[in-house]
Protein backbone atom coordinates (compact mmCIF):
# COMPACT_ATOMS: atom_id res chain seq x y z
CA UNK A 1 0.00 0.00 0.00
CA UNK A 2 1.25 3.50 -0.82
CA UNK A 3 0.09 6.76 0.70
CA UNK A 4 0.24 10.07 -1.22
CA UNK A 5 0.25 13.29 0.76
CA UNK A 6 -1.87 16.39 0.25
CA UNK A 7 -1.73 18.52 -2.89
CA UNK A 8 0.31 21.71 -2.54
CA UNK A 9 0.44 23.28 -6.01
CA UNK A 10 2.27 26.47 -5.00
CA UNK A 11 4.50 25.28 -2.17
CA UNK A 12 6.38 28.12 -0.51
CA UNK A 13 10.13 28.35 -0.99
CA UNK A 14 12.62 29.45 1.62
CA UNK A 15 15.27 31.12 -0.56
CA UNK A 16 14.42 34.77 0.16
CA UNK A 17 15.11 35.69 -3.50
CA UNK A 18 12.94 34.84 -6.51
CA UNK A 19 15.17 34.84 -9.62
CA UNK A 20 12.09 34.51 -11.86
CA UNK A 21 10.05 37.31 -10.26
CA UNK A 22 9.98 39.48 -13.39
CA UNK A 23 8.81 36.54 -15.50
CA UNK A 24 5.92 35.36 -13.37
CA UNK A 25 2.31 35.81 -14.41
CA UNK A 26 -1.20 34.54 -13.67
CA UNK A 27 -0.85 31.59 -16.06
CA UNK A 28 2.34 30.26 -14.49
CA UNK A 29 2.65 26.49 -14.08
CA UNK A 30 2.38 25.11 -10.57
CA UNK A 31 6.13 24.63 -10.30
CA UNK A 32 9.31 25.85 -11.92
CA UNK A 33 11.22 22.55 -11.94
CA UNK A 34 10.05 18.94 -11.66
CA UNK A 35 12.25 15.99 -10.64
CA UNK A 36 11.74 12.34 -9.91
CA UNK A 37 14.11 9.67 -8.63
CA UNK A 38 15.30 7.91 -5.51
CA UNK A 39 15.79 9.69 -2.19
CA UNK A 40 18.57 8.27 0.00
CA UNK A 41 19.48 9.05 3.56
CA UNK A 42 23.07 10.26 3.19
CA UNK A 43 25.51 9.83 6.06
CA UNK A 44 28.72 11.68 5.27
CA UNK A 45 32.04 11.34 7.12
CA UNK A 46 34.60 14.08 6.49
CA UNK A 47 38.07 14.92 7.71
CA UNK A 48 39.50 11.50 6.90
CA UNK A 49 43.20 11.30 6.18
CA UNK A 50 42.74 8.31 3.88
CA UNK A 51 40.30 5.58 2.92
CA UNK A 52 39.72 3.29 5.92
CA UNK A 53 42.03 0.27 5.75
CA UNK A 54 40.74 -3.26 6.11
CA UNK A 55 40.68 -4.44 9.71
CA UNK A 56 41.15 -0.98 11.22
CA UNK A 57 38.98 1.67 12.84
CA UNK A 58 39.19 5.22 11.54
CA UNK A 59 37.83 8.30 13.27
CA UNK A 60 36.38 11.11 11.16
CA UNK A 61 36.76 14.72 12.23
CA UNK A 62 33.26 15.60 10.98
CA UNK A 63 29.99 14.01 9.92
CA UNK A 64 26.58 14.93 8.57
CA UNK A 65 23.23 13.34 7.76
CA UNK A 66 20.79 14.65 5.16
CA UNK A 67 18.42 13.62 2.37
CA UNK A 68 20.48 12.52 -0.65
CA UNK A 69 20.06 11.07 -4.11
CA UNK A 70 17.60 13.14 -6.13
CA UNK A 71 17.05 15.24 -2.97
CA UNK A 72 20.46 16.87 -3.57
CA UNK A 73 19.23 18.43 -6.81
CA UNK A 74 15.80 19.30 -5.43
CA UNK A 75 17.29 21.07 -2.44
CA UNK A 76 19.80 22.99 -4.57
CA UNK A 77 17.00 24.24 -6.85
CA UNK A 78 14.74 25.22 -3.96
CA UNK A 79 17.50 27.13 -2.16
CA UNK A 80 18.03 29.18 -5.32
CA UNK A 81 14.38 30.26 -5.26
CA UNK A 82 12.83 27.93 -7.82
CA UNK A 83 9.47 26.35 -7.02
CA UNK A 84 10.50 22.73 -7.00
CA UNK A 85 8.32 19.60 -7.17
CA UNK A 86 9.68 16.14 -6.41
CA UNK A 87 8.02 12.78 -7.07
CA UNK A 88 9.69 10.04 -5.02
CA UNK A 89 8.99 7.10 -2.73
CA UNK A 90 9.72 7.43 0.99
CA UNK A 91 9.95 4.64 3.52
CA UNK A 92 7.75 4.77 6.60
CA UNK A 93 10.79 4.32 8.86
CA UNK A 94 12.41 7.17 10.82
CA UNK A 95 14.83 7.82 7.97
CA UNK A 96 11.96 8.33 5.53
CA UNK A 97 10.07 10.58 7.93
CA UNK A 98 13.20 12.65 8.52
CA UNK A 99 13.88 13.04 4.78
CA UNK A 100 10.26 13.99 4.03
CA UNK A 101 10.18 16.59 6.80
CA UNK A 102 13.58 18.02 5.85
CA UNK A 103 12.53 18.48 2.22
CA UNK A 104 8.94 19.64 2.66
CA UNK A 105 9.15 21.70 5.86
CA UNK A 106 12.82 22.63 5.82
CA UNK A 107 13.28 23.39 2.11
CA UNK A 108 9.74 24.18 0.90
CA UNK A 109 9.77 21.44 -1.77
CA UNK A 110 6.41 20.30 -3.14
CA UNK A 111 6.05 16.58 -2.33
CA UNK A 112 2.41 16.25 -3.35
CA UNK A 113 3.41 13.76 -6.04
CA UNK A 114 5.52 11.72 -3.64
CA UNK A 115 4.30 8.76 -1.58
CA UNK A 116 5.04 6.93 1.64
CA UNK A 117 5.46 3.16 1.26
CA UNK A 118 4.59 1.20 4.42
CA UNK A 119 7.09 -1.53 5.25
CA UNK A 120 9.71 -0.30 2.77
CA UNK A 121 12.97 0.88 4.31
CA UNK A 122 14.74 3.96 3.09
CA UNK A 123 17.82 3.55 0.89
CA UNK A 124 21.01 4.64 2.67
CA UNK A 125 24.41 5.86 1.42
CA UNK A 126 27.50 6.27 3.58
CA UNK A 127 30.02 8.63 2.00
CA UNK A 128 33.61 9.06 3.15
CA UNK A 129 35.36 12.24 2.00
CA UNK A 130 39.15 12.58 1.93
CA UNK A 131 41.67 14.61 -0.08
CA UNK A 132 38.91 16.17 -2.19
CA UNK A 133 37.65 12.71 -3.21
CA UNK A 134 35.00 10.38 -1.82
CA UNK A 135 34.17 6.72 -1.46
CA UNK A 136 30.58 5.56 -1.01
CA UNK A 137 28.71 2.49 0.18
CA UNK A 138 24.96 2.27 -0.54
CA UNK A 139 22.15 -0.11 0.32
CA UNK A 140 18.52 -0.17 -0.74
CA UNK A 141 15.77 -1.98 -2.64
CA UNK A 142 13.59 -0.68 -5.43
CA UNK A 143 10.32 0.71 -4.14
CA UNK A 144 7.23 -1.39 -4.95
CA UNK A 145 4.93 0.08 -7.61
CA UNK A 146 1.98 2.13 -6.38
CA UNK A 147 -1.27 0.23 -5.99
CA UNK A 148 -3.56 3.25 -5.98
CA UNK A 149 -4.16 6.50 -7.79
CA UNK A 150 -1.42 9.10 -7.50
CA UNK A 151 -1.53 12.78 -8.50
CA UNK A 152 -0.95 13.67 -12.15
CA UNK A 153 2.64 12.98 -13.15
CA UNK A 154 4.48 14.91 -14.32
CA UNK A 155 2.95 18.31 -13.57
CA UNK A 156 3.06 21.28 -15.92
CA UNK A 157 6.42 22.91 -15.21
CA UNK A 158 8.84 25.37 -16.74
CA UNK A 159 11.63 22.79 -16.64
CA UNK A 160 12.50 19.28 -15.53
CA UNK A 161 15.81 17.62 -14.76
CA UNK A 162 16.31 14.05 -15.97
CA UNK A 163 19.15 11.69 -15.15
CA UNK A 164 19.75 9.64 -18.29
CA UNK A 165 20.57 5.93 -18.05
CA UNK A 166 21.88 4.01 -21.10
CA UNK A 167 19.18 1.83 -22.62
CA UNK A 168 16.41 3.14 -20.37
CA UNK A 169 13.43 5.10 -21.67
CA UNK A 170 11.47 7.20 -19.19
CA UNK A 171 7.99 7.94 -20.53
CA UNK A 172 7.60 10.99 -18.32
CA UNK A 173 10.44 12.76 -20.13
CA UNK A 174 8.68 12.62 -23.49
CA UNK A 175 5.38 13.55 -21.84
CA UNK A 176 6.90 16.59 -20.17
CA UNK A 177 8.55 17.71 -23.41
CA UNK A 178 5.21 17.46 -25.21
CA UNK A 179 3.84 19.92 -22.64
CA UNK A 180 6.62 22.41 -23.50
CA UNK A 181 8.63 21.65 -20.37
CA UNK A 182 12.31 22.39 -20.94
CA UNK A 183 14.30 19.22 -20.22
CA UNK A 184 17.80 19.45 -18.72
CA UNK A 185 19.70 16.17 -18.48
CA UNK A 186 22.77 14.82 -16.77
CA UNK A 187 24.18 11.31 -16.99
CA UNK A 188 26.10 8.90 -14.80
CA UNK A 189 28.91 6.46 -15.43
CA UNK A 190 28.08 3.79 -18.02
CA UNK A 191 28.68 0.52 -16.16
CA UNK A 192 28.21 -1.44 -19.40
CA UNK A 193 31.36 0.15 -20.85
CA UNK A 194 29.68 0.64 -24.23
CA UNK A 195 29.30 4.40 -24.08
CA UNK A 196 26.80 4.33 -26.91
CA UNK A 197 25.25 7.75 -27.41
CA UNK A 198 22.28 6.15 -29.19
CA UNK A 199 21.54 4.35 -25.92
CA UNK A 200 20.59 7.66 -24.31
CA UNK A 201 17.18 7.39 -25.92
CA UNK A 202 15.61 10.35 -24.10
CA UNK A 203 18.33 12.76 -25.22
CA UNK A 204 16.17 13.68 -28.23
CA UNK A 205 13.68 15.36 -25.87
CA UNK A 206 16.32 17.43 -24.05
CA UNK A 207 17.11 21.09 -24.47
CA UNK A 208 20.37 20.86 -22.52
CA UNK A 209 22.85 18.08 -21.69
CA UNK A 210 25.40 18.49 -18.89
CA UNK A 211 27.97 15.64 -18.73
CA UNK A 212 31.40 15.88 -17.18
CA UNK A 213 34.51 15.86 -19.36
CA UNK A 214 35.22 12.13 -19.06
CA UNK A 215 31.63 11.17 -19.88
CA UNK A 216 31.50 13.58 -22.83
CA UNK A 217 34.74 12.28 -24.35
CA UNK A 218 33.75 8.63 -23.96
CA UNK A 219 30.35 9.16 -25.57
CA UNK A 220 31.87 11.02 -28.53
CA UNK A 221 35.11 8.99 -28.88
CA UNK A 222 37.14 12.20 -28.67
CA UNK A 223 40.22 13.10 -26.66
CA UNK A 224 39.33 16.73 -25.94
CA UNK A 225 36.34 17.83 -23.81
CA UNK A 226 35.76 20.91 -25.95
CA UNK A 227 35.68 18.81 -29.10
CA UNK A 228 33.31 16.46 -27.30
CA UNK A 229 30.99 19.36 -26.47
CA UNK A 230 30.91 20.45 -30.10
CA UNK A 231 30.15 16.89 -31.20
CA UNK A 232 27.34 16.53 -28.66
CA UNK A 233 25.87 19.85 -29.81
CA UNK A 234 24.92 18.11 -33.04
CA UNK A 235 22.57 15.93 -30.97
CA UNK A 236 21.15 18.37 -28.43
CA UNK A 237 20.70 22.16 -28.67
CA UNK A 238 22.78 23.14 -25.62
CA UNK A 239 25.75 21.24 -24.20
CA UNK A 240 27.67 22.06 -21.02
CA UNK A 241 30.77 20.02 -20.21
CA UNK A 242 32.19 20.42 -16.72
CA UNK A 243 36.00 20.45 -16.65
CA UNK A 244 36.68 19.94 -12.95
CA UNK A 245 39.33 22.36 -11.70
CA UNK A 246 39.36 24.07 -15.12
CA UNK A 247 35.73 25.21 -14.94
CA UNK A 248 33.14 24.53 -17.62
CA UNK A 249 32.69 24.86 -21.39
CA UNK A 250 29.35 25.31 -23.20
CA UNK A 251 28.15 25.23 -26.79
CA UNK A 252 24.75 26.63 -27.80
CA UNK A 253 24.03 25.15 -31.20
CA UNK A 254 20.91 27.30 -31.67
CA UNK A 255 22.85 30.59 -31.46
CA UNK A 256 26.32 29.37 -32.41
CA UNK A 257 27.65 30.76 -29.13
CA UNK A 258 30.43 29.13 -27.10
CA UNK A 259 31.48 30.11 -23.59
CA UNK A 260 34.10 29.00 -21.10
CA UNK A 261 34.42 30.10 -17.48
CA UNK A 262 37.28 29.05 -15.16
CA UNK A 263 36.58 27.41 -11.82
CA UNK A 264 36.86 29.22 -8.50
CA UNK A 265 39.70 27.91 -6.35
CA UNK A 266 38.43 26.75 -2.96
CA UNK A 267 39.51 24.44 -0.17
CA UNK A 268 37.22 21.45 -0.66
CA UNK A 269 35.79 19.74 2.41
CA UNK A 270 33.48 17.32 0.57
CA UNK A 271 32.57 17.13 -3.16
CA UNK A 272 29.35 15.15 -2.59
CA UNK A 273 26.49 16.74 -4.53
CA UNK A 274 28.60 19.42 -6.24
CA UNK A 275 27.52 18.22 -9.69
CA UNK A 276 23.85 18.52 -8.70
CA UNK A 277 24.45 22.04 -7.41
CA UNK A 278 26.14 22.99 -10.69
CA UNK A 279 23.14 21.79 -12.69
CA UNK A 280 20.76 23.65 -10.36
CA UNK A 281 22.70 26.87 -10.80
CA UNK A 282 22.71 26.50 -14.56
CA UNK A 283 18.97 25.73 -14.69
CA UNK A 284 18.28 28.80 -12.54
CA UNK A 285 20.24 31.10 -14.83
CA UNK A 286 18.70 29.58 -17.96
CA UNK A 287 15.12 29.98 -16.75
CA UNK A 288 15.95 33.56 -15.71
CA UNK A 289 17.21 34.30 -19.23
CA UNK A 290 20.81 35.14 -18.35
CA UNK A 291 23.63 35.16 -20.94
CA UNK A 292 25.42 31.83 -21.40
CA UNK A 293 28.68 32.90 -19.73
CA UNK A 294 26.79 34.25 -16.69
CA UNK A 295 24.97 30.95 -16.35
CA UNK A 296 28.26 29.05 -16.39
CA UNK A 297 29.82 31.42 -13.88
CA UNK A 298 26.88 31.16 -11.48
CA UNK A 299 26.72 27.36 -11.75
CA UNK A 300 30.44 27.11 -11.05
CA UNK A 301 30.20 29.51 -8.12
CA UNK A 302 27.37 27.61 -6.44
CA UNK A 303 29.23 24.32 -6.93
CA UNK A 304 32.40 25.83 -5.45
CA UNK A 305 30.51 27.08 -2.41
CA UNK A 306 28.96 23.66 -1.92
CA UNK A 307 32.23 21.72 -1.63
CA UNK A 308 33.23 23.83 1.37
CA UNK A 309 30.43 22.26 3.43
CA UNK A 310 29.34 18.76 4.40
CA UNK A 311 28.11 17.13 1.21
CA UNK A 312 24.76 16.27 -0.24
CA UNK A 313 21.76 18.50 0.26
CA UNK A 314 23.26 20.10 3.39
CA UNK A 315 25.92 21.79 1.30
CA UNK A 316 23.71 23.44 -1.34
CA UNK A 317 24.11 27.23 -1.08
CA UNK A 318 21.29 29.76 -1.21
CA UNK A 319 21.29 33.45 -2.03
CA UNK A 320 22.44 34.43 1.46
CA UNK A 321 25.58 32.33 1.01
CA UNK A 322 26.21 33.78 -2.45
CA UNK A 323 25.77 37.32 -1.09
CA UNK A 324 28.16 36.64 1.80
CA UNK A 325 30.78 35.30 -0.63
CA UNK A 326 30.41 38.30 -2.95
CA UNK A 327 30.75 40.71 -0.03
CA UNK A 328 33.86 38.88 1.16
CA UNK A 329 35.75 38.77 -2.16
CA UNK A 330 35.13 42.44 -2.89
CA UNK A 331 36.73 43.38 0.43
CA UNK A 332 39.75 41.07 -0.01
CA UNK A 333 42.93 42.69 -1.22
CA UNK A 334 44.77 41.31 -4.22
CA UNK A 335 41.66 40.23 -6.14
CA UNK A 336 41.89 40.14 -9.94
CA UNK A 337 39.64 42.98 -11.21
CA UNK A 338 38.73 41.00 -14.33
CA UNK A 339 37.70 38.02 -12.20
CA UNK A 340 35.51 40.24 -10.03
CA UNK A 341 33.84 41.77 -13.09
CA UNK A 342 32.91 38.24 -14.22
CA UNK A 343 30.47 38.09 -11.26
CA UNK A 344 29.29 41.71 -11.28
CA UNK A 345 25.97 40.59 -12.78
CA UNK A 346 25.07 39.29 -9.31
CA UNK A 347 24.82 42.82 -7.86
CA UNK A 348 21.22 43.34 -8.96
CA UNK A 349 20.11 39.98 -7.58
CA UNK A 350 21.73 39.58 -4.21
CA UNK A 351 20.18 40.40 -0.86
CA UNK A 352 22.21 42.37 1.66
CA UNK A 353 24.49 39.92 3.49
CA UNK A 354 23.07 39.36 6.96
CA UNK A 355 25.87 37.17 8.30
CA UNK A 356 29.62 37.15 7.63
CA UNK A 357 31.40 34.40 5.73
CA UNK A 358 31.83 31.50 6.45
CA UNK A 359 28.26 30.38 7.10
CA UNK A 360 26.86 27.20 8.56
CA UNK A 361 23.86 26.07 6.57
CA UNK A 362 22.35 23.29 8.67
CA UNK A 363 22.77 21.11 11.73
CA UNK A 364 24.12 17.89 10.17
CA UNK A 365 22.55 15.37 12.54
CA UNK A 366 19.19 13.63 12.73
CA UNK A 367 17.26 14.73 15.79
CA UNK A 368 18.47 18.34 15.95
CA UNK A 369 17.16 21.39 14.16
CA UNK A 370 19.09 24.43 13.02
CA UNK A 371 18.33 27.68 14.81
Amino acid sequence: MTTPRGEQPHQRHTAGVDPLARLRGPDDPGCDVFLTGTVFLDIVFTGLDSVPARGTETWARGMGSSPGGVANMATALARLGLRTALAAAFGDDHYGEYCWDALETGEGIDLSRSRTVPGWHSPVTVSMAYDGERAMVSHGHEAPPPDGALPEYPPRARAAVASLVPGRHEEWVAGAARRSTRIFADVGWDDTGRWDLAGLVDLEHCEAFLPNAEEAMRYTRTSCPRAAARALARKVPLVVVTLGAEGAYAVDEATGECAEVPAIEVAALDPTGAGDVFVAGFVTGTLAGWPLADRLAFAGLTAALSVQEFGGSLSAPGWVEVAAWWNLVQDCSGQDPDALRRYAFLEALLPAPVRPWPLRRAVPTIGFRSA
